[in-house]
């Protein structure tokens, strides 16, 4: 039950973002949201929470020492796995801060034909 409210939580956030697009790139149950091709969220079939990118190794480690969530499985190390019960704020700004990382990082051509992004 929990999964689920995650799933529909992150698709709640990802909707919004401009671009965001979700598929199951390994079959079997996953939601990849990326934006130009680029995985900036995903949520296992196996390992409950939800995976972002974070800055840097070092952000995503002392996040990982605060609490905040745990390493993610078969990502870089920069990669932070977000627990089920996390609260809807941190959320909501772990996915959109990924998501603005992923996006910054594209080639011009694919954010030139993106929509811009409110709030960011």
């Amino acid at each position: 039950m929990m999964e689920i409210a995650l799933r529909q939580r992150v698709a709640a956030i990802c909707a919004r973002l401009p671009g965001a697009e979700v598929s199951d790139p390994w079959g079997g149950g996953h939601d990849a949201w990326k934006v130009g091709g680029k995985m900036f969220a995903c949520i296992g079939a196996v390992t409950p929470g939800v995976a972002v990118k974070c800055v840097d190794v070092e952000t995503a480690q002392m996040l990982i020492e605060a609490g905040v969530g745990a390493r993610a499985p078969y990502f870089h190390r920069s990669w932070l796995l977000l627990p089920e019960d996390v609260p809807e704020d941190e959320l909501a700004h772990r996915v959109a801060g990924s998501y603005d990382l992923v996006r910054a990082k594209l080639p011009r051509r694919l954010v030139a034909a993106l929509p811009a992004r409110e709030g960011a």
